[in-house]
């Protein structure tokens, strides 16, 4: 029995569910938040409380599990960032030093490492952990 390829838009699909949660969640988790805080010592500290980015990461790993449960690694690992990416530099971009560039390029690169490591994660466990070696005695 010959097997289907999945056409472009099965395909297209897969890249897009994650980029588009990726973009949801970031709205949900940290869209919402966007003044400093000012300690009483005169520190500023913000916008984003740790609760909020550590919930944004836990809720990252239901597309991620979603692409990769479809044998879908590299969506997983692309999709996610690149979401990350449009959203923050779409909730940096008011930023009038022009940095806010610099820090979407960094977390385009980190969330790229951290998806495709928990993306491989996810698969590993997925076929039964990781392949065993025979040794001869």
């Amino acid at each position: 029995m010959e097997q289907r390829r999945p056409g472009l838009a099965s395909r297209l699909l897969t890249y897009l569910v994650p980029a588009v949660a990726a973009s949801a969640l970031w709205a949900a988790w940290l869209g919402w938040d966007q003044h400093h805080d000012v300690q009483p010592d005169g520190s500023v500290t913000g916008p984003y409380e740790a609760w909020q980015v550590i919930g944004l990461a836990l809720t990252l790993l239901a597309p991620v599990y979603w692409a990769v449960s479809r044998h879908r690694n590299a969506a997983a690992a692309l999709g996610v960032p690149v979401g990350l990416a449009v959203a923050a530099a779409y909730d940096w971009s008011d930023d009038a030093s022009g940095l806010f560039a610099i820090g979407v390029g960094i977390l385009l690169l980190g969330s790229l490492a951290a998806t495709a490591a928990v993306s491989a994660v996810i698969a590993s466990v997925k076929r039964g952990g990781p392949p065993t070696v025979a040794v001869a005695e």
